[in-house]
């Protein structure tokens, strides 16, 4: 009889191993550290890679398939003119702190958001907003100036997420949200903790803890990913290594697209790059899919203008552009700009400094001189997006459908055009689908043709994660590393 109990127990404990051994924390690598943790004070998309949908929420949110979902609002009623727009919010919700959220947290959020003295990186996702007024503490009213076809999916970006008064000074530094994990702490330079919120309104994540792991190398990524220091890594900084990591049975890769369109920007302030023969020049010397080749081993889509070719309003517009270097030569001759030498300030990922060295082969063999520095990501941040002090650089715009961007004068590259300030204004008040689509490639059509930058290649989500995770996002909709859905397989 003892025997058979000792078997009995034995029997138990290997049923039950599997199951007491199923992990639930989660170390995530990411290239680049954010400067601080306030999506609505910074534009650099770490701050979102980390925070979006784990720490901050918003009326709506991006689903992984790019769809619009219901967030804090449970719901939205339209009205017919399309002006006003009622969500009922979701009961019971509390931000880390334990301050109960409520209707007027929302109208702080996005007075505070389209605030003349706002500090958002994206202020034009607010400008149609009119008024917000709270209905009773769980409805919200927002009416707009005019109808905007695009004010739902505006309000799922992480730029416009709710947060409480009582905590908006510090979230720099200690964000307080109401996702579904808190902040726990942030070793600069090495690392961010994040564990599960405990009194979290929706179905609790299946992992208790986060660490995010900053690895900007890309043979300290390689080497964190095989030593199992970090167990997945949704945008793997060495393209190169992705086929070893394939051939390896502990490993997922996972390939999908992104919102990123990658470009050579030109500051329109320099008096050579205000010539559309020298940016038309330039464009000619690019060969866009030897740059895909060269720094991302075949990994990225070929653009010639600013929209992701997954969208279905997309353009193929590469032929406005060829790699075409007699006619580069040709162009700048004519400009008067033989032997031109530019600066190209280029940031940390692997997509801009490979890249980068490409980039300036190809320009210098048109005659075009490349002075390269290579920027940290908050020297970046200083000098190109905000100092505008560059001629040239490289970088990815993984915002999604951003191509407003090149209707504001004030942004880096100080491109200015009243036709494209009149489509985007006419986008703007526009919702029938049909004409949006007309609008957007009205748009497309006149950056390409005007060669406000050189348009390089759409950025690819190429991941590496161990194989017994599941739920990583496939595709980047957004910036995001949403850790809401990811769970250990065993």
């Amino acid at each position: 009889m003892l025997r058979r109990l000792k078997i009995g127990l034995a029997v138990l404990a290997l049923v039950a191993t599997p199951a007491l051994a199923q992990r639930t924390d989660i170390s995530v690598g990411m290239v680049l550290e954010p400067p601080n943790l306030d999506p609505t004070s910074g534009a650099a998309a770490a701050i979102r890679e980390v925070t979006y949908s784990n720490i901050f929420e918003g009326l709506t949110r991006f689903g992984p398939d790019g769809s619009i979902l219901p967030g804090l609002a449970h719901g939205w009623d339209v009205s017919d003119d399309g002006l006003t727009y009622t969500f009922p919010l979701r009961e019971g919700v509390q931000f880390h702190d334990g301050t109960p959220f409520s209707a007027e947290d929302v109208v702080f959020s996005l007075e505070r958001a389209r605030a003349e003295d706002s500090t958002n990186a994206q202020k034009q996702l607010f400008a149609a907003i009119e008024t917000v007024t709270a209905l009773d503490p769980l409805t919200v009213e927002v009416t707009l100036s005019q109808p905007q076809g695009a004010f739902l999916f505006n309000m799922a970006w992480g730029d416009a997420v709710i947060m409480s008064p009582a905590s908006v000074a510090s979230n720099a530094t200690n964000p307080v949200g109401s996702g579904a994990f808190r902040f726990l702490r942030w070793v600069q330079g090495d690392r961010l903790e994040l564990e599960r919120n405990p009194d979290y309104w929706g179905e609790a994540p299946a992992l208790e803890r986060a660490t995010f792991r900053f690895i900007s190398d890309p043979s300290a990524a390689f080497a964190a990913m095989m030593a199992g220091d970090v167990d997945a890594f949704p945008n793997f900084p060495a393209p190169e290594s992705l086929a070893q990591f394939e051939a390896d049975p502990r490993f997922n890769v996972i390939v999908g697209s992104t919102e990123g369109e990658t470009i050579l920007s030109m500051n329109h302030q320099n008096p050579a790059l205000a010539d559309i023969r020298v940016r038309q020049a330039i464009s000619h010397a690019i060969n866009r899919q030897d740059i895909i080749d060269g720094a991302m081993f075949g990994y990225g889509t070929p653009i010639g203008s600013h929209f992701a070719p997954h969208h279905p309003d997309y353009l193929d517009l590469t032929a406005n552009s060829p790699h075409d270097p007699e006619a580069a030569r040709a162009l700048l001759a004519e400009a008067g700009q033989e032997g031109l030498t530019l600066r190209l300030m280029l940031p940390p990922p692997t997509y801009a400094r490979r890249g980068g060295e490409i980039v300036a082969a190809q320009l210098r063999a048109v005659g075009i001189a490349t002075e390269i520095t290579n920027l940290e990501w908050a020297q970046w941040l200083e000098q190109v997006f905000r100092g505008h002090d560059f001629d040239l650089t490289i970088i990815s715009h993984t915002e999604p459908m951003d191509i407003g961007i090149y209707a504001r004068d004030e942004y880096y590259f100080q491109y200015d055009s009243a036709d494209m300030k009149a489509i985007m204004a006419e986008l703007e008040v526009t919702s029938d689908p049909e004409a949006r689509t007309a609008l957007l490639h009205r748009a497309q059509r006149h950056i390409a043709e005007d060669f406000v930058v050189a348009f390089l290649f759409q950025l690819a989500k190429t991941g590496v994660a161990n194989a017994d995770i599941e739920g990583l996002w496939e595709n980047a909709p957004v910036p995001a590393n949403d850790l809401t859905g990811v769970r250990w397989a065993r």
